[in-house]
C-alpha cells in the first residue's frame, strides 16, 4: 500500500523538488541577509547591539513582507498566463507589476523614515538599544527601494519556471553582503569601525548591486524576448493592475499579520530585558531560515498550481498541492530534530554570552515544535494563491496570529510570568491553528474545482 501511495506521488515530488531547491536558496538570501547582520554584529559588536539588531529586524521585517508579499501578487497570473501560451500578457503583467511595487518601495520607505524612526523611541525599549537602532533602521529602510525592483523581476521569471538566476543572483549577493559587513562592522582597511551601522549600509549596497543585475539578465537574456516584447517601464493599466493588487494586497496582510505577531512577540520581550531579546533574536533568526526554505517550497506550489489552473488539469494540481505537504513536512521534521538535538550548539554561531545562549537554547527547542505548523501553513497559502483564493487564507492568519496567538502570549508570557518560554508557547499556538485551518481550506477548494470541472 506505501508503495503504491508513494509511486502515485513520486513524478510530483520530482518536479515540484526540481522548481523549487533554486527558489529555495533564493528565498533563503533573504534571510541569510539578516543572520548574516546578527552573526557579524554578535561576534564583533557585543549582546546591546545585538538587542539592536532584533529590535529593528522586528519593526523592518513587517515593512519586508508588505513589500515582497505584493510583488508576489504577479507570480501566480504569470504562470497561469504561460500555461496558456499567452506570453504577451506576461510582458505587460511585468510592466504593471515594476510600476506598483516601485511606488510601493517609495510608500515603505515613507514608512520607516517618518514612521518607524519615531515609533522606536516610544516602544518600551531600553535607550541603549534603541540608540544603535535608529542608524541601522535608516539604511534598511532605505534598501527597500532596490529590494522590490529586484522582488519584481524575480518573481516574473520564477512565474515562467526559470528559477535559478535568482538564486545565483542572491548567493553572491550575499557574499558581498558579509564582506562589506566585516569591514564596515569592524573597521578595515582605513575604514572606522562602524558598528551595526556598518551591517546596513552592506544591506543597502548588496541590494543594490542585486536590482541592477536581475533587470540586465531579464532584459538581456533570449528566454524572455518573446515575454517582454509589450514590456514598457511606463506601461500601466487599471485591469492588469487591479488583477494583481487582487492577489498581492491579501498575500500582503497574510505575511504582515504572521510577521507582525513575531513583531509584536519581539517587542514584549523587549520590555522584560535586553539579553532575553538578544536570545529571541538568535532564535527566530534560526527559525527563519528554515520558514524561508519552506517559503521556497510554497512558491513552487504557487506556480505548479497556477500553471495547473491555466492548463485546467484539476487532477495534476490537487495531486501536485499534496506532495507539496508531503515534502515540507519531512522536511520540517528534520530541521524540527536538527534543532532539538543542537539547541545548545546553535546560539554559538551567534554570540559567546551565557545568558543569551542559555535562554537561546530554551528556544530552540520550543522552535523545533513549531516548524512542522509553520512549514505546513506556509505552503497552504502558496496552493491557494495559485488557485486565486486569498481573501479567506487572509482572514484565518488573521485570527490565528492576532486574534489567538499574541494575545495568548501575552497572557503566558507577561501576566502568568512565564517570559520568553510563555510567549513563544502563544506564537506556536497560533501557528498550529493557521496550519488547521488552511488545510481545510485547500482541501475544500481543490476538491470543488475538480467537482466543477
Amino acid at each position: 500500500m506505501l508503495t503504491a501511495f508513494l509511486n502515485k506521488y513520486k513524478p510530483y515530488y520530482k518536479d515540484n523538488l526540481h522548481l523549487a531547491l533554486p527558489i529555495v536558496v533564493s528565498q533563503l538570501g533573504h534571510t541569510l541577509v539578516h543572520l548574516a547582520d546578527s552573526v557579524i554584529v554578535g561576534h564583533f559588536a557585543g549582546t546591546i547591539q545585538l538587542a539592536a539588531v532584533s529590535l529593528v529586524n522586528s519593526v523592518f521585517m513587517l515593512i519586508l513582507v508588505l513589500g515582497m508579499g505584493l510583488s508576489y501578487g504577479l507570480t501566480p497570473l504569470v504562470a497561469r498566463e504561460n500555461g496558456r501560451q499567452n506570453f504577451d500578457e506576461c510582458g505587460k503583467l511585468l510592466s504593471n507589476s515594476l510600476i506598483i511595487n516601485f511606488i510601493t518601495s517609495i510608500i515603505l520607505y515613507t514608512l520607516v523614515h517618518f514612521g518607524s524612526l519615531l515609533v522606536i523611541d516610544h516602544i518600551g525599549q531600553s535607550p541603549e538599544v534603541v540608540a544603535y537602532a535608529k542608524p541601522y533602521l535608516a539604511y534598511l529602510g532605505l534598501s527597500i527601494i532596490p529590494l522590490m525592483i529586484f522582488q519584481t523581476f524575480k518573481q516574473f521569471t520564477e512565474g515562467l519556471g526559470f528559477t535559478k538566476q535568482a538564486m545565483y543572483i542572491s548567493v553572491w549577493g550575499n557574499v558581498v553582503n558579509v564582506i562589506f559587513g566585516v569591514i564596515f562592522v569592524k573597521g578595515m582597511f582605513g575604514i572606522a569601525p562602524m558598528g551595526v551601522k556598518g551591517v546596513g549600509l552592506s544591506t543597502l549596497i548588496d541590494r543594490t548591486l542585486m536590482a541592477i543585475v536581475m533587470v540586465a539578465y531579464v532584459m538581456r537574456s533570449v528566454h524572455f524576448k518573446r515575454y517582454i516584447q509589450n514590456f514598457k517601464f511606463t506601461f500601466i493599466d487599471n485591469i492588469r493592475s487591479k488583477q494583481i493588487l487582487k492577489i498581492g494586497a491579501p498575500v500582503a496582510l497574510q505575511y504582515a499579520f504572521e510577521i507582525s505577531a513575531f513583531s509584536g512577540a519581539a517587542i514584549l520581550i523587549g520590555t522584560i530585558g535586553a539579553v532575553e531579546q538578544a536570545a529571541h533574536q538568535v532564535a527566530i533568526n534560526l527559525a527563519a531560515v528554515t520558514y524561508m526554505m519552506a517559503s521556497g517550497i510554497a512558491s513552487a506550489a504557487t506556480i505548479k498550481t497556477g500553471n495547473n489552473l491555466g492548463k485546467a488539469n484539476f487532477l495534476d494540481l490537487r495531486r501536485s498541492a499534496i506532495a507539496s505537504y508531503h515534502v515540507i513536512i519531512v522536511f520540517m521534521s528534520v530541521t524540527a530534530i536538527f534543532f532539538t538535538l543542537a539547541n545548545n550548539l546553535l546560539p554559538y554561531i551567534y554570540t559567546e554570552d551565557q545568558a543569551v545562549i542559555s535562554i537561546a537554547a530554551q528556544l530552540l527547542i520550543i522552535a523545533g515544535f513549531f516548524q512542522l505548523f509553520d512549514g505546513t501553513q506556509v505552503v497552504g497559502l502558496g496552493i491557494l494563491r495559485g488557485v486565486g483564493d486569498v481573501n479567506v487564507p487572509t482572514i484565518i492568519t488573521f485570527i490565528a496570529y492576532w486574534i489567538i496567538g499574541i494575545p495568548l502570549a501575552y497572557v503566558l508570557g507577561i501576566v502568568l510570568k512565564m517570559g520568553v518560554n510563555g510567549i513563544w508557547y502563544g506564537l506556536t499556538f497560533g501557528l498550529l491553528t493557521a496550519s488547521i485551518l488552511l488545510f481545510f481550506r485547500f482541501q475544500q477548494k481543490t476538491k470543488l474545482l475538480e467537482e466543477v470541472y
